[in-house]
């Protein structure tokens, strides 16, 4: 099923049953409640209108988009990818995961709090309290360490909201820390003086949480339920949860296991074929799913203005309804401050659609030079927390970040929280390093557009597009050039050994000038360079201010 198979009247129709519904939690196991698309009145007047603009609903619509200055300017963010899942301390996807027996997630939950079918992910929303968190010291920590824009996670896939959600019981405020977790990031971001984002995962809960409604196909506990098949709300009498419905937060059991399977490897393969397939229709079984989704998303940019959101979508979810969120973003924008300044990232965009917002990447890399302004996000380790993983390094970040604005685009870099809120001595001592390299190297990295060329060097890539981080290996002989105000910056993306020629500077290249001067940066040491027909050759320095990637300052005779 999609948009084009749901009228204007009867979506509006099902927006205004959704907040009723959904906000006030459903009384009843989804598949015995009648669906709300059955019952459809008269459309009544939508409880969040699209903002008046003129954007609306439609891919041409949105072509007239054009990406903000402050976002071109920004190169680098960070990201705060933190929710309830961080608590166990087990990475990513631990809200799905744990539901999956075999899977190593499961076996850690079991041990830690128990079988599934009496402690599932909705009792660790409910540890998650973010106890020793200290927005002010992350957000300038992160602020003196080059970001210029900050963003924070609003909702996962496990369909919990970290914000003061009109339309979804299952939030931060009710649930856990009893804190508006987004609010406070924003307020003090601001106040800090950076630019704001969201990211929201939750159009993806529907078919991602459908293992809460599963079983252990195997041992001792073979064919019980877990606790998303068998609560509703009325179980919570006399609990922490009275008065909101699990069937809210596990959205519904639309592609449950059906009974009957007697293996892990069957049961895998169940989850592979069904509900591990990334969907972005809207649900068959429970559009008025897509419905509350739009009514969360307008209330999210209405309460926080964010300056970016960010949909882990391919494309945009749920057709036009998706369309009508990339509208209201923007008009609350240009009515906010007179034009549009808002930036909507989403994955894998279609040629003709790829001017209607800015492009992600995740974990990704590109090969060339883009004519549009896009993004990488990435991760020092996993998502979600995860003790005893192995971080990138520095060196790895700052090359991927020289590459990545080298080509047209901004780095969002992910520091994993922990449920408490803190982070570890060894995400401390990256952050330090990486504000070190930063006070030696920024002039070359923010404000900078490409240059005619992105680099030279033998590292490349093929031209898949995202989760292609890995596959590349820099050396020394990789540069990487931007410019500013008519001076060149170029990275050599490792140390030499050596005296360094750069092929593309010679006197013969066809996009090269004449050289006036050559500077290192970070450094007063004397740089010693000849240009000719070979490039420009700059004598080893004795000394350099990093371990990692250093620069050089070159002016260019006009």
């Amino acid at each position: 099923m999609n948009y084009g198979t749901v009228s204007r009247r009867k979506f509006l129709a099902m927006s205004a049953a959704a907040s009723v519904a959904l906000a006030g939690c459903r009384s009843s196991h989804p598949a015995m409640a009648p669906s709300m698309a059955s019952a459809i009145a008269p459309a009544p007047p939508s409880p969040e209108p699209l903002a008046p603009g003129p954007f609306t609903a439609d891919w041409d619509s949105l072509k007239q988009y054009q990406c903000p200055d402050w976002f071109r300017d920004a190169k680098f963010g960070m990201w705060a990818h933190w929710s309830a899942q961080c608590v166990p301390e087990q990475g990513d996807w631990y809200a799905r995961n744990m539901y999956i027996q075999g899977n190593k997630q499961y076996e850690y939950h079991v041990k830690t709090y128990g079988h599934p079918s009496q402690f599932g992910f909705m009792e660790i929303d409910n540890l998650w309290k973010a106890e020793n968190w200290d927005p002010q010291k992350l957000i300038s920590m992160y602020k003196r360490a080059g970001a210029k824009y900050f963003v924070a996670l609003a909702n996962h896939h496990d369909n919990f909201d970290t914000y003061d959600s009109k339309y979804h019981a299952w939030n931060s405020v009710n649930i856990g820390p009893k804190k508006d977790i987004i609010g406070t990031w924003a307020t003090i971001a601001r106040a800090n003086g950076l630019k704001f984002g969201v990211t929201n995962h939750c159009s993806h809960a529907w078919h991602w949480f459908q293992t809460a409604y599963g079983y252990d196909p195997e041992g001792p506990m073979a064919g019980v339920r877990y606790d998303a098949y068998r609560l509703t709300k009325a179980d919570g009498v006399g609990k922490w949860w009275e008065g909101y419905d699990p069937q809210e937060l596990y959205v519904g059991p639309s592609m449950a296991p059906p009974d009957g399977i007697t293996t892990i490897s069957a049961m895998n393969a169940y989850h592979n074929k069904y509900d591990r397939v990334w969907h972005e229709d809207i649900p068959p079984k429970y559009p008025e799913f897509a419905a509350n989704w739009l009514l969360r998303v307008k209330d999210l940019i209405n309460k926080y203005q964010p300056d970016l959101l960010y949909y882990d979508d391919t494309e945009l979810p749920f057709g036009e309804i998706g369309l009508e969120s990339a509208a209201h973003l923007y008009n609350s924008s240009i009515n906010i401050h007179g034009s549009n300044q808002a930036v909507l990232n989403a994955k894998g965009m279609k040629p003709d659609h790829r001017a209607c917002l800015v492009e992600d990447h995740e974990r990704g890399l590109l090969d060339n030079i883009e004519v549009l302004p896009w993004q990488t996000d990435t991760c020092i380790g996993n998502w979600h927390y995860q003790r005893d993983i192995k971080y990138k390094s520095v060196g790895t970040v700052v090359q991927m970040l020289c590459d990545i604005v080298s080509k047209n685009g901004n780095l969002l870099l992910n520091i994993p929280v922990r449920g408490d809120g803190t982070i570890d001595d060894k995400e401390l001592a990256f952050v330090q390093g990486l504000t070190t390299w930063m006070d030696a190297n920024n002039e070359g990295i923010f404000a900078t557009r490409p240059w005619r060329v992105f680099g030279e060097g033998p590292s490349h890539l093929a031209t898949t597009r995202g989760m292609n981080e890995s596959r590349v290996r820099y050396t020394a002989k990789d540069v990487r050039y931007t410019t500013k105000d008519g001076v060149l910056y170029a990275y050599l993306l490792g140390i030499p050994t050596d005296d360094v020629v750069i092929q593309t500077l010679s006197t013969s290249s066809s996009v090269s000038s004449p050289i006036a001067s050559v500077a290192m940066l970070g450094s007063s040491e004397q740089i010693t360079w000849t240009q000719d027909a070979n490039g420009l050759t700059i004598t080893k320095p004795q000394n350099f201010p990093s371990a990692d990637v250093v620069g050089f300052k070159i002016v260019l005779k006009t």
